[in-house]
């Protein structure tokens, strides 16, 4: 009894000791599992193999289905969230948006229901964007164990790059293209043009988000040359039908017909291209010295 009594008392007095070491051994605890997760190699079976495998043991494959499941409702519930925050900062980000065009007396509903749709549209894009770190992040978890530690690693390392591009392009197109653009298309043939809040942040969000995703393809090639699919080589002996392309690209995305605002899009695009086959180049340098090493 007394023994019960001493070890009661000294559960009760170390309490504070234990949850502080154990706060402390958290971070290494997590240190250690990401580094097993990330080095643990995979075993090299050809396909015929692998499926054959899955057949016999279909098991197996319900499990994988499982795990998408479960990240596939980790998205969803991350994404509510992020809308969810958004929501709260839904009209500044609405405000910031009109702001090329004069801000937001200049934008006339016509209908009763349009700001409510702007409104929501925003919201909805907004957590999108906000949320697709994590579900990057979370799409690199359910595909990682099936790949092997190299590619586990440059996979984690694109999710903040991805993130990082598609906001510059984005940015680009707010700030250089939008200014630019409107004045034209706003007074074109001398007629005075009164924007409606939904097609003019449809106009901009749109814009926006192809100008992003252009500033994605460095990142696109080098995963690519990563893979052994693209070629520096053949990228740079085809540079003149790619800048063709990009011209015809540009036109498309411009929203006016003049050649100011196409080369503000053409200009950067033809330099993501020259810069993604220098990635290109390092890439197939850094997959080379991988089977090299690999093979010896």
């Amino acid at each position: 009894m007394v023994r019960k009594i001493f070890s009661f008392l000294w559960r009760f007095i170390s309490f504070p000791f234990r949850a502080i070491f154990w706060f402390l051994k958290i971070p290494f605890i997590f240190i250690k599992r990401a580094n097993i997760f990330l080095n643990s190699e995979l075993e090299d079976r050809p396909l015929p193999d692998a499926f054959a495998a899955s057949v016999q043991a279909p098991g197996a494959l319900l499990e994988h289905v499982e795990a998408l499941r479960k990240h596939l409702l980790r998205m969803l519930l991350g994404l509510v969230v992020a809308i969810g925050i958004c929501f709260a900062f839904t009209p500044q980000l609405v405000d910031f948006l009109a702001q090329p065009i004069g801000g937001m007396n200049a934008l006339k509903a016509i209908d009763v229901t349009e700001s409510v749709g702007v409104f929501m549209r925003i919201a909805l894009f907004a957590g999108i964007a906000l949320a697709s770190p994590y579900l990057a992040f979370e799409l690199w978890l359910f595909a990682a164990p099936g790949l092997k530690p190299r590619s586990r690693k440059l996979g984690l390392i694109g999710i903040p790059l991805t993130s990082l591009l598609l906001i510059t392009g984005m940015l680009f197109a707010y700030y250089f293209m939008l200014p630019t653009a409107l004045p034209f298309l706003l007074n074109f043939m001398g007629i005075q043009t009164i924007p409606r809040p939904s097609s003019y942040i449809n106009f901009v969000s749109g814009l926006m988000f192809w100008i992003g995703i252009a500033f994605e393809f460095p990142l696109v090639i080098f995963v690519l040359s990563l893979m052994g699919i693209a070629k520096p080589k053949f990228m740079a002996q085809q540079w003149r039908i790619a800048v063709v392309i990009i011209a015809v690209i540009s036109a498309v995305i411009t929203p006016t017909v003049d050649p100011v605002n196409m080369a503000l899009v053409m200009g950067p695009m033809v330099l993501l291209y020259f810069l993604s086959i220098g990635l290109s180049y390092l890439a197939s340098l850094s997959r080379k010295k991988t089977i090299e090493s690999e093979a010896g």
